[in-house]
């Protein structure tokens, strides 16, 4: 899709959905254990990601192991730690009302991941440019990942290999920007996977854009805006200075000025989801010399983006920042 997805549209699916499965299963048995998790589903991210929180979980009651009086830090101690979850991981047993949450959670964070990876990508480096990502808790998370996958697995086996076990939100997203374009990434469809959530309850993918689309259709108060029309002077075109060489050297070009952020915005709503396109596009606009060749090139070549929409206006402001 090549809108906004409505995440509190995506979560009262979820709600339905795993109330369903959840109904079905536990009419019959009073817990789930661990082999019934990663079978309860036939969309198979969603087991993986019930089975990733309860790993999360135990990691969070481990950590309360801290003594004055122990170390929980010394080799055999750390390693028979492990053991002990190993053995609980195949001893997993939980009632209905313990585990529809987990349920819930992992239905909505599958649909995220299939309709809208790039902000999936976005939430799992950090929420903020200011928190860190730690690379295993990087691992953890893309150990459990089997839809769009590919370039978190690039960006941790980048992490390993340098050695680096953390960095900042920030740097992380920095990385990934030149990944995604190394694996010229584009989202997997997701046909297939809506058809298997529809044997439980029936998609209605309109539905995940509903406030999106209710907002779109609202009247305005102020008049439709006109499409921006640039007008060359002849000081434009005039033969250029030693000063405006130079100036032009100095310009940062596009793709550089871009936050990781408006990479994924940009590709997801005005290039339907395909990375590569948008690459070769933003490509093209900076080997341009003005904001008119830049417009003449995004109205011949994209005639059916939304002029309305707030992605548009904001590439046409930072088009407009590039040729200033």
């Amino acid at each position: 899709m090549d809108e906004k997805i409505s995440l509190k549209s995506v979560d009262q699916y979820a709600i339905q959905y795993a109330n369903q499965l959840a109904d079905s299963f536990f009419s019959k048995q009073e817990k789930i254990s661990g082999p019934e998790i990663l079978s309860l589903c036939e969309v198979k991210q969603v087991n993986l990601f019930v089975i990733s929180d309860l790993l999360t979980a135990w990691q969070q009651e481990s950590q309360k192991l801290k003594s004055p009086y122990f170390d929980y830090e010394a080799k055999p101690v750390i390693e028979i730690l492990s053991q002990f979850q190993n053995i609980l991981s195949n001893h997993i047993l939980i009632r209905k009302a313990d585990f529809l949450p987990l349920l819930k959670k992992a239905v909505s964070q599958t649909l995220y991941l299939i309709l809208a990876p790039y902000d999936f990508y976005a939430d799992a480096l950090a929420g903020k440019e200011s928190e860190f990502l730690h690379t295993q808790a990087l691992k953890n998370k893309v150990k459990y990942l089997k839809i769009n996958q590919a370039p978190l697995e690039k960006l941790l086996a980048h992490l390993q290999e340098k050695k680096i076990s953390t960095l900042s939100g920030k740097e992380a997203f920095a990385l990934l920007d030149h990944i995604l374009e190394e694996v010229n990434f584009t989202p997997e469809d997701f046909e297939s996977y809506i058809a298997l959530f529809s044997k439980i309850l029936p998609v209605d993918i309109e539905s995940f854009y509903g406030e999106t689309r209710l907002a779109e259709s609202t009247p305005k108060a102020e008049p439709p805006k006109k499409p921006l029309v640039v007008v060359e002077t002849t000081e434009s075109k005039a033969t250029p200075t030693l000063a405006d060489n130079l100036a032009k050297q100095k310009t940062v070009r596009l793709k550089e000025s871009l936050t990781i952020n408006q990479k994924f915005m940009f590709t997801k709503i005005l290039f339907h989801g395909d990375f590569e396109i948008f690459s070769e596009a933003i490509d093209k606009i900076d080997r341009l010399d003005t904001l008119a060749q830049a417009m003449k090139f995004i109205e011949e070549g994209y005639p059916d983006w939304d002029i309305e929409s707030e992605e548009y206006e904001e590439f046409i402001e930072i088009l407009q920042n590039r040729f200033s």
